[in-house]
């Protein structure tokens, strides 16, 4: 280990560092009932994400639409999908994210660690709102397009692990794929699971059972997890 190293704390995106109810999650929301005509609710949504394997929306959206009754190709769903998150000139629904973390968490968290990002974003598509909210905080940033094996497959976190020296790792998620990610890395996780989220308490129930070392409401609370 290099002498000097700080800990390392990786974080997801989606439901960590930014509010996506409004944007990633709508988007599921949208692109079901542009090709079914039927708007899946919040709830069903999670239910989903709860059972593992859905990190994907563009997947996720695609199978809520056969599971519908409509057989739609899959390049169709994801054009779709894109075309409401990202929108035509970069007005889509990314616009309505919220940042999560409140001022000053990040510049206290790096005097002693490491920041970095693994998401099942694209990497281009992090970068659109970390540019706008948290530019330079986190490097390396990974995103689903930097790996061959999505999560729950831990080949992200192995590659943020390999190119950062470091003591302590920990990952911040909030999907039952993001803790198994974390588990079969070696990497401690912590779950969060916000109190407005739908099936909040199964979401937490959940976490704990795939082996979080703690449950938070929001990262903002994250300093006295780690302590």
């Amino acid at each position: 280990m290099v002498s000097g190293a700080k800990d390392l704390i990786v974080f997801d995106m989606d439901g960590v560092l930014v509010d996506v109810g409004e944007s990633y999650r709508a988007a599921i929301q949208a692109t079901v009932l542009h090709f079914t005509g039927t708007e899946p609710t919040n709830d069903e949504v999670q239910v989903w994400k709860n059972r593992g394997g859905w990190n994907d929306d563009w997947k996720l959206s695609h199978r809520m639409i056969q599971e519908l009754g409509e057989e739609v190709a899959y390049h169709a769903v994801v054009h779709r999908f894109q075309q409401i998150f990202l929108g035509d000139a970069g007005d889509g629904l990314i616009l309505r994210e919220r940042w999560l973390a409140s001022d000053g968490l990040f510049d206290r968290l790096a005097r002693n660690h490491t920041l970095a990002v693994f998401t099942g974003r694209l990497r281009f598509e992090a970068h659109l709102t970390l540019n706008r909210f948290g530019k330079g905080i986190f490097d390396p940033v990974v995103g689903v397009d930097d790996v061959s094996n999505a999560k729950p497959h831990p080949e992200g976190l192995h590659k943020i692990r390999t190119a950062v020296p470091h003591r302590k790792a920990w990952y911040l998620g909030d999907t039952v794929d993001d803790a198994r990610a974390a588990r079969a890395a070696g990497v401690p996780f912590i779950g969060i699971a916000s109190p407005s989220a739908p099936r909040r308490e199964e979401l937490a129930q959940l976490l704990r059972e795939e082996g979080a070392i703690a449950v938070l409401d929001d990262i903002n609370s994250l300093e006295a997890a780690i302590a």
